[in-house]
């Protein structure tokens, strides 16, 4: 039992659970459990022998139990059980993704915003996973807390990049941003501004519970923007503790599939956004994606593999998210 198959067994547990607000506590300690196996990649069948599976940062005898169970038959009961009770099951048509072949993450935030990195951090972070590209996508002004770049200050952060850049090895950045979607839907910088980008994330944050019609209009004007490449986090939904926004699902991903504009999985586990449930219906409705960690610190950035399986439960096609595409073709791929 290979360490990324174990902490993606632990991830979907620990979403399960956060379903049920009374089991956030178990849900977090599941989460934080995957975080820990993806980041030490523990020999876990040496450790079971050794009856040293709570050696592992993070896993305590109820885990301990989890992962015993599953290196000695290969599955979980316990997250059989909990498929079933949540009615969310695993699929016949489930894809395949090699996660050796993960070119890079297009959406990261540093100390520029609410990052708790600063950019060479979360660069060198990435060069270390083997990554080709990173995409610094730190907020826009809205949201006053997070400290957001309006055009001065990215212009400031593309002069850091630059220099940061300069002691790379093998790592390319990409100078982004993650733009509010005000309500109207319109976007929180002006047009002269995200076309000098190399990617732009337009994500709801606020106004979330907006009427179903109103809020349809309002992602509909924001995935015809000719300047937004991708949706962050699309409903805006925390399972267990906030809903996300309600609109006309179908409607939407049909128009961002027409802009060819990409629907993130966001693989923070507060947020697991889209759904494999909510992805699968935007396949059909023949749109692209980003398998995105949302780092806010380099060790986040595992969270992608924590969370993969969601992309395989929707059925996405490697070739689909973006994420597995060189850094020249998805460069032509944002070029629309």
């Amino acid at each position: 039992m290979d360490a990324i198959t174990a902490a993606q067994v632990l991830s979907e547990i620990g979403y399960l659970l956060r379903q049920d607000p009374e089991e956030r506590f178990r849900a977090k300690a599941f989460a934080a459990a995957a975080w820990s196996v993806v980041i030490s990649r523990p020999d876990l069948e040496a450790l079971q022998k050794a009856n040293a599976l709570t050696s592992i940062e993070g896993v305590g005898p109820g885990i301990a139990k989890v992962l015993a169970g599953l290196i000695e038959t290969g599955k979980s009961s316990y997250l059989e059980r909990l498929r079933a009770e949540t009615g969310q099951p695993s699929r016949d048509d489930e894809s395949d993704l090699d996660l050796g072949q993960y070119q890079g993450d297009v959406h990261s935030h540093t100390d520029w915003s609410d990052g708790r990195a600063t950019m060479l951090e979360m660069a060198q972070g990435a060069e270390a996973l083997g990554y080709h590209y990173l995409g610094i996508t730190d907020h826009s002004p809205r949201i006053k807390v997070v400290n957001g770049l309006g055009p001065e200050r990215l212009l400031a952060q593309s002069r850091e990049m630059a220099e940061v850049q300069s002691r790379l090895e093998t790592l390319t950045l990409l100078q982004g941003i993650e733009v509010d979607i005000l309500e109207d839907g319109a976007l929180d910088l002006p047009d002269e501004v995200l076309e000098l980008l190399d990617v732009v994330i337009a994500s709801p944050h606020v106004k979330l519970r907006q009427e179903e019609t109103a809020m349809t209009q309002r992602m509909l004007r924001a995935v015809s923007n000719p300047h937004v490449d991708v949706v962050g986090h699309p409903t805006g939904r925390r399972p267990g503790a906030r809903e996300g926004a309600n609109y006309d699902f179908e409607a939407v991903f049909k128009e961002a599939a027409r802009h060819n504009v990409a629907l993130e999985i966001d693989c923070d586990p507060a947020r697991m956004d889209l759904s494999p449930e909510m992805a699968r219906l935007a396949l059909e409705c023949g749109c692209n994606f980003t398998l995105d960690a949302d780092a806010h610190a380099p060790a986040e950035l595992a969270y992608v593999p924590m969370a993969a399986w969601m992309a395989r439960r929707a059925g996405i096609p490697q070739d689909r998210i973006l994420n597995w595409r060189t850094l020249e073709d998805l460069t032509i791929s944002l070029q629309r």
